[in-house]
């Protein structure tokens, strides 16, 4: 991998440490300079092999999975874990914490400490105090991977829904970058993409006239120079410690009986404000929880492999929730198209009682000695 960057007004090689003899500040020479040191980079790709063409998503977005995307953070991660050879089913523990918080759902996601913990990657917030595009050939190059927000208007493989059509904030990751073509792989909800052209110089605001209302986005610096390969037993065991972790901040109530009161209450609402508002509301409520107990039903079957068949039983629990959200989803759409009403107590209960049962057996099996 090229380095192409060296300290401005300094001779590589000079006979002594003193500064190049003309000082004088020329900005539209450094700039050139700059220019040049960045072209010569060329592609930077710190996932060598990584293509867009012919990239195999990890299961949890395949076919089989409920809810195909869950949500941009969580998403990224399953696929970036999977590109670096490691196991994300382990980290998903979490998704037992989750909970109704009145007007959504625990927008859940790994913490940092626990991909630090489980897999060795290290996620540290980036101070974006230059241009985007600068920190990622700073850091591409230096072989870290740069998470951050973007414009999914201009992120080619939401084609059909927000591509061209809505600018809507999401989440990505930047892995492989070609300044002279304009060209960056990236990783985002199901998969890992390319982008290019007007849409790279867009994406990192390229000619763009100096605003001084935009704020920079938020990103985060991923280290993985310590990552750790664990064997698959070590790895489950982790996994099983953090789910006795997470299981200790489950909700006190039943979130799924809340959750189906305040539908019931906000329906006529929902009627009220059409298809638009009802896909936004869905997003906070319906899909994360459904989504959440998906990845919660992977993880503790993935798990019942290892030692703890029992836990096979709640990831049962958990599909009902995963399953019946899918269902609501649709009815609630078809709902609030129509304007007719909608009987949701049957599915709720259900889901309901499903929660209950799997909560309490996954009580009974994290309480048994030895384990």
């Amino acid at each position: 991998m090229r380095r192409a960057y060296r300290l401005p007004r300094f001779r590589h090689g000079a006979r002594d440490a003193g500064a190049h003899q003309d000082t004088r500040f020329r900005p539209r020479a450094l700039a050139r300079r700059r220019a040049r040191a960045a072209l010569a980079v060329s592609r930077i790709d710190v996932l060598p092999g990584l293509a867009a063409n012919g990239y195999q998503r990890h299961r949890l977005h395949g076919e089989e999975a409920v809810w195909t995307e869950k949500n941009c953070y969580g998403d990224i991660w399953i696929e970036l874990l999977h590109a670096l050879g490691q196991e994300p089913l382990a980290m998903l523990p979490f998704t037992v914490a989750v909970d109704f918080e009145d007007d959504q759902w625990t927008f859940f996601k790994p913490s940092h400490e626990e991909l630090y913990e489980l897999y060795g990657v290290d996620v540290q917030e980036l101070t974006v105090w230059r241009p985007l595009i600068d920190h990622a050939v700073e850091h591409l190059s230096a072989g870290k991977l740069i998470s951050t927000e973007a414009d999914a208007f201009w992120l080619p493989d939401t084609a059909g829904t927000d591509y061209r059509n809505k600018h809507t904030k999401t989440t990505i990751v930047l892995a492989s970058l070609d300044l002279r073509a304009r060209r960056l792989g990236y990783f985002h909800n199901a998969g890992y993409f390319e982008l290019a052209d007007e849409d790279f110089a867009q994406l990192f605001r390229i000619g763009a006239d100096p605003d001084p209302a935009f704020l920079p986005l938020f990103a985060e610096l991923v280290r993985i120079d310590k990552i750790r390969r664990r064997p698959p037993a070590e790895l489950a065991t982790c996994s099983f410690e953090l789910l006795r972790r997470h299981f200790e901040r489950r909700p006190g109530t039943n979130p799924l009986r809340r959750f189906g009161e305040r539908f019931a209450r906000d329906l006529p609402e929902l009627q009220a404000s059409g298809l638009l508002h009802y896909h936004a509301w869905a997003f906070a409520t319906i899909r994360q929880a459904g989504a959440a107990f998906d990845l919660a039903a992977a993880n503790l079957r993935w798990q019942a492999g290892f030692g703890h068949a029992d836990l096979a039983a709640v990831a049962d629990c958990f599909d009902i929730i995963a399953q019946g959200n899918k269902a609501l989803i649709l009815k609630g759409a078809r709902a609030v198209n129509s304007g007719r009403p909608l009987d949701a107590v049957p599915l709720f209960s259900e889901m309901e009682q499903a929660w209950d049962r799997g909560m309490n057996l996954l009580a009974d099996g994290l309480s048994r000695p030895g384990l």
